[in-house]
């Protein structure tokens, strides 16, 4: 299975997201675009229109996490504007296998995110749907949480779903990952790595996100889930 590192520019100079983004350009394999709508959560960052400016600059793929209360209507968008992967939450979507369609329909991967006090398991009929699935391991809405442990065992759960439906889905987590915590998430399943404050924080992005793969990669091999 192939670790992927997606850094967070919740986590960035705002006033230089260009300039961000390209200090991990070498070293990530996605660029994670947290948008935040100040009603799903309690937080406003960016929409479409600063995610529109940032594709012109940005040489990786990003990855946009919707965390706004109409993602139903506005999901699509981001696809359309050439977002890679656009993940919306369980919580919010009232139609989420016609969104997650309309997503794929516009070239992107389709994503599904799910709170921690979420089960994961009403979601299973969903999977068909879905390229990626989101597991946050912290309460959304602001950088820097602590990472939440008892997200392991669902972690857990939610990979023997995807894997019992082929495997193919990319399992990723969100929120407190670190250095410290990295590869416990990795032996519990996850194989895409949302790292904000771990990179943007490091004095070295690039070799932070190198550090990160290294340990995700060693924790995967020696998981008993990968063998």
């Amino acid at each position: 299975m192939t670790v992927q590192i997606s850094p967070s520019i919740l986590s960035a100079d705002f006033a230089r997201l260009a300039d961000e983004a390209a200090a991990v350009a070498g070293a990530a394999d996605w660029l994670h675009v947290d948008v935040m709508d100040n009603h799903f959560v309690p937080n406003l960052t960016l929409g479409l229109p600063v995610v529109q400016a940032l594709l012109k600059h940005a040489t990786l793929p990003l990855d946009c996490h919707l965390m706004i209360t109409e993602p139903d209507q506005h999901a699509p968008a981001y696809a359309e504007a050439g977002a890679g992967s656009v993940t919306i939450h369980a919580e919010a979507a009232r139609a989420p296998v016609r969104t997650l369609r309309a997503i794929r329909a516009a070239g992107a991967r389709a994503g599904l995110a799910v709170n921690p006090g979420t089960a994961v398991e009403p979601y299973e009929d969903l999977l068909p749907e879905l390229d990626m699935l989101l597991l946050m391991t912290v309460e959304p809405g602001f950088g820097g949480q602590h990472f939440l442990d008892l997200v392991l065992p669902k972690l857990s759960r939610a990979r023997a779903m995807v894997s019992s439906h082929g495997g193919a889905i990319w399992l990723q987590v969100d929120g407190g990952v670190s250095a410290e915590t990295i590869e416990r998430c990795a032996e519990a399943g996850a194989d895409v790595f949302v790292a904000g404050s771990a990179v943007y924080g490091a004095d070295d992005p690039a070799q932070a996100i190198q550090a990160l793969r290294e340990q995700a990669q060693r924790a995967t091999a020696r998981a008993d889930w990968a063998r």
